[in-house]
């Protein structure tokens, strides 16, 4: 058999991994096995196996298309007699693939894309589509994502993480940001889920207020902490909403804050001495190295010392719940790591068409990260 050299090994290689049609044959051929599994474990039985378990039979197979950052996939997905099998395949992988592709659809559309997202968006959706097309996705898609948005809170939420991220959105032939607001939820049993995502003008008082006042109407209640930065609109909505609960300052936004106070020679023993703070055993340890650390330099940084005597009690409020808590609500940075995601797939869109067009992308994020925490897969 002829033998292949590195080289032409590799250069075979390369060509099948920019060969769109060979990837769209593996993922195609990987995902039609995935559906013959899901049947399978549903009936409790392989085709044609006899066995006591088996809680139905197969009924054939009906045509479906996939559409993927590969190509379009022609599945067969199967049926049984009595109509009852369901895969998750379709809608659970495909959320925000759709938003994705639609916002790149209006970009092109309304005429506001460069040659390198039309590029993009010809691999993603073929080179035709129509306006129809896109006015039933959109329709579709929105119905789903306001839906999910308002849906009823059932239970106890006794901790609120919340956060802004800011976007570019065409807006009047104007390029403005408009930020989206999230809540986190974490809930008696210890499931975060993603209870809010709205689009506002700007991140104050007043949006901020809007999106709480929705939470309590759709049920929100049992609310014993609320976390965030020091913004001062949030906190005042969070005052005005949120009166009989705590509000703790995240830790990571509050050392930043600290260090941009000091001189570059001292920001790492500080920043060491704050982590000291933020990790004692309880609350009387926290404030008793507080005032150890006011102390050493109320004299050389007068500043510094003031900061901490003014506003370390802010993110000391965490040590007033249990301690097994306190990983998670000490800081923001689950949900700010949901934002990173978020601005990783909107850095393909950059400036999006339409202020709903932006909601819609980031709310099918939103949706799947919120069934991966509460499903915890």
């Amino acid at each position: 058999m002829t033998q292949l050299n590195n080289s032409q090994r590799s250069q075979k290689i390369q060509g099948l991994v920019n060969d769109r049609d060979f990837l769209k044959d593996i993922l195609q051929d990987f995902l039609q096995e995935h559906l013959e599994a899901e049947i399978t474990e549903f009936l409790q039985a392989a085709p044609y196996e006899r066995v006591k378990e088996r809680k139905g039979h197969r009924n054939g197979y009906k045509p479906r298309m996939l559409r993927t950052r590969v190509g379009t996939l022609n599945l067969l997905v199967p049926k049984d007699r009595e109509g009852r099998f369901q895969t998750s395949l379709f809608e659970r992988y495909q959320r925000s693939e759709k938003a994705l592709v639609l916002a790149l659809q209006e970009m092109y559309l309304q005429g506001v894309s460069t040659r390198k997202v039309t590029e993009i968006t010809e691999t993603l959706c073929g080179t035709e589509f129509s306006k129809s097309q896109v006015s039933a996705l959109t329709a579709s898609l929105d119905i789903e994502l306001d839906a999910w948005r308002s849906r009823p809170l059932d239970g106890e939420y006794p901790y609120l993480i919340v956060d802004a991220q800011y976007h570019k959105v065409r807006e009047n032939h104007r390029i403005i940001s408009k930020g989206i607001l999230t809540v986190v939820g974490i809930s008696k049993e210890g499931y975060r889920e993603i209870l809010a995502v709205e689009c506002g003008i700007t991140e104050n008082e007043t949006t901020w207020a809007t999106v709480f006042k929705k939470l309590y109407e759709r049920g929100l209640r049992g609310v014993l902490l609320v976390v965030s930065d020091d913004h001062k609109g949030l906190v005042k909505a969070i005052n005005r909403y949120f009166q009989d609960c705590q509000w703790h300052r995240c830790q990571v936004h509050y050392l930043r804050n600290l260090l941009d106070m000091a001189p570059k020679k001292l920001r790492k023993v500080l920043a060491g001495k704050a982590k000291d703070i933020f990790n004692a055993p309880d609350r009387e340890q926290a404030q008793l190295r507080v005032n150890q650390m006011i102390a050493l330099y109320e004299n050389k940084y007068p500043q510094i010392a003031e900061f901490l005597e003014n506003s370390t009690h802010e993110v000391l409020a965490c040590f007033n719940f249990p301690e097994e808590h306190r990983k998670r609500i000490r800081t923001t940075n689950g949900l700010e790591r949901f934002h990173e995601e978020v601005r990783r797939r909107t850095r393909v869109i950059r400036i999006f068409p339409n202020q709903k067009s932006c909601l819609r992308l980031v709310s099918a994020l939103a949706a799947e990260q919120h069934d991966t925490w509460v499903s915890g897969f």
